[in-house]
């Protein structure tokens, strides 16, 4: 019987080659194969032998053209031909990458599974724009959220725990329930002016930013055009940003309401 070959998990990071690990790219040169998602950058992919197999399994909202199982079992019948397998998943595999569900189908099988750490969206956003996730006296802790639910279930986050105005909130594919994630958090108790910078296609050359508040974030990005991949990083970390107006921190701190701040744009 063949030996099975192998399955490397990578995170392939926001877009920028240059935010690969080594580890990343050491496996990523092995593969004979790579299956990879819809948001790793073509710059990452060019990376991959020339010899390799290229597999695209990508999803996009309302638009799954490969199944998770159909995935797992792309993977599975590969490493069973004793091929190693580098399977690309942009940002970290283990930050809603579905990684692990993707390493517990391939063990059941005795594939063996290695991970390469990736840096995931918010840690991107946070190197590419200056925004911190923590800065003392603004924010003591970060957490990461999915703003979208597995076939379009409702959004049932712990939304009193998240509106915590010394907490950054990270919104991961957040597009499309942004307004009712700015509802919610002012529901309970936060200000219509809290910060929010919102980016499109973080780190690669296609990014767009959109730096805003919660009263007004639906319409900012509507106006900008930002389509998914959209990350939001909601908190008072955001008036740290070099395009955030100097004058408009206090306000934007202690008034509510959409005129606390204008949008600005950088693309």
């Amino acid at each position: 019987m063949k030996q099975p070959g192998k399955v490397y998990l990578i995170g392939a990071g926001p877009g920028d080659p240059e935010l690969l690990t080594l580890r990343a790219l050491r496996m990523l040169k092995e593969a004979d194969a790579v299956v990879y998602d819809r948001l790793v950058s073509p710059e990452v992919l060019a990376l991959a032998p020339s010899r390799a197999e290229k597999i695209p399994v990508g999803k996009s909202p309302n638009h799954h053209p490969v199944p998770q199982q159909v995935i797992n079992e792309i993977l599975c019948d590969l490493a069973l031909e004793g091929l190693t397998v580098a399977r690309l998943k942009g940002g970290d595999p283990l930050v809603f990458g579905r990684g692990s569900e993707e390493a517990l189908h391939l063990s059941s099988f005795g594939i063996p599974v290695e991970y390469a750490a990736g840096i995931t969206a918010a840690q991107g956003v946070a190197s590419a724009t200056g925004v911190p996730l923590t800065h003392r006296g603004l924010a003591s802790g970060v957490r990461f959220v999915t703003g979208h639910r597995q076939a379009n279930g409702t959004l049932d986050l712990d939304w009193k725990g998240l509106a915590c105005e010394d907490t950054t909130l990270v919104v991961y594919m957040g597009v499309s329930s942004i307004g009712l994630i700015a509802m919610r958090l002012v529901a309970e108790g936060l200000s219509n002016g809290t910060p929010v910078l919102a980016i499109a296609n973080a780190t690669t050359p296609g990014e767009k930013r959109v730096l805003s508040n919660l009263g007004r974030v639906v319409l900012d990005v509507r106006d900008a055009g930002l389509k998914s991949p959209v990350l939001f990083v909601i908190g008072k970390v955001v008036t740290l940003s070099a395009e955030w107006p100097s004058n408009a921190v206090n306000r934007l701190l202690t008034k509510a309401g959409g005129e606390a701040a204008g949008r600005l744009v950088h693309a």
